[in-house]
């Protein structure tokens, strides 16, 4: 999200409008979040939130994003299969639980607010694209992976069942589905030994 040029924020106010906002977010869904509610439960004025968030959608992302960050680690255990199956793992366990979820709701908001989307697909997904493909890259450089694998098409094929089941066929995302999907998936990227 673009920072507006001026006066720089207040980091306790931000916080506080942050933590609201998330907060909000987790009790009730981003549907019945307003900026009156964030501003009221954050003890400042809509005037404030509205100077540094264009609206309540990015408000909320913001939110969201500095509470979940820290909850996806890169692991380098060495191995890239074993890396792809914790790190798919996390995330699957992050996606169904209650934080998780907002993410649904903000692909779903996203399919009718092109800026969230676009927010959402910036800020959230492309910098976990990001840390699947550096642990390929690891992968192909330790020998463990082919050289001449397109690696964002790798993510599309190891990912996608994940993000499939979320979604569209509400199955369960539970750790043998994931570590079948990317044994599955290595057969057909690892190097033949």
């Amino acid at each position: 999200m673009e920072k507006k040029k001026g006066r720089p924020r207040n980091v306790e106010t931000e916080k506080a409008i942050l933590a609201a906002s998330y907060d909000l977010l987790l009790e009730a869904g981003f549907g019945t979040v307003t900026v009156e509610k964030i501003a009221e439960r954050a003890k400042v004025s809509k005037a404030t939130i509205y100077k540094w968030w264009p609206n309540k959608a990015a408000v909320v992302m913001d939110g969201f994003l500095s509470a979940a960050m820290s909850r996806l680690p890169v692991p380098d255990t060495g191995s890239a299969v074993n890396d792809i199956i914790i790190h798919a793992s996390n995330l699957a366990k992050f996606l169904t639980s209650r934080e998780g979820k907002v993410i649904n709701e903000l692909i779903g908001e996203g399919q009718f607010d092109l800026k969230l989307a676009a927010e959402y697909r910036l800020r959230y997904f492309n910098p976990r694209r990001l840390d699947a493909r550096r642990i390929l890259e690891r992968g192909v450089q330790r020998g463990e992976l082919k050289e001449e694998l397109d690696l964002e098409l790798c993510i599309d094929l190891i990912y996608g069942p994940i993000f499939y089941r979320l979604l569209v066929t509400g199955e369960n995302l539970e750790e043998d589905f994931i570590r079948v999907l990317i044994n599955y998936a290595f057969q057909g990227i690892q190097l033949k030994r």
